[in-house]
């Protein structure tokens, strides 16, 4: 099982996408607090249609309480803007964790830095800065898909 975090999430819907693009891949969502919103906010709901009570989604307080559960042999992929690797450059494994920052800010500077071998970004031409989070969650978590199913 594949599993996508996304930390400080602050709008509803992507949060809502994300959570059905994990059920239809069979990802667990895991999103870190604090929420921007509250899960039982219609939007998260409308976003996720019916599926939102079927999405496996567990509930972190910190990021650092996810990395101590997760245990020192579970693998991290850090998406950001702010990598020169490709996220089609990582090979994935079953159990990875795809790791994606709140919409206005991204991931912190100092967790970027300490896992920068682990970073990964979408490549973008043009003067396009970032890509909508539900979108980006959606381009890594099937590649992952791709790359298992290809083996």
């Amino acid at each position: 099982m594949l599993n996508v975090v996304l930390v400080e999430p602050e709008i509803p819907p992507n949060t809502g996408n994300v959570g059905r693009l994990c059920l239809a891949t069979g990802a667990r969502l895991h999103l870190v607090k604090p929420l921007g919103f509250s899960l039982d906010d219609r939007a998260v709901r409308r976003a996720g249609l019916d599926y939102w009570r079927d999405v496996d989604v567990k509930l972190w307080d910190s990021l650092d309480e996810l990395f101590a559960a997760a245990g020192s042999g579970a693998r991290f992929f850090f998406v950001t803007t702010k990598a020169k690797r490709a996220y089609w450059d990582a090979q994935f494994r079953d159990g990875d964790f795809l790791v994606f920052g709140r919409e206005t800010k991204g991931l912190p500077e100092p967790l970027l830095a300490a896992h920068a071998e682990s970073c990964l970004t979408i490549p973008m031409t043009g003067s396009t800065r970032s890509l909508n989070l539900a979108t980006a969650a959606g381009i890594v978590l099937y590649e992952a898909v791709r790359q298992l199913a290809a083996r």
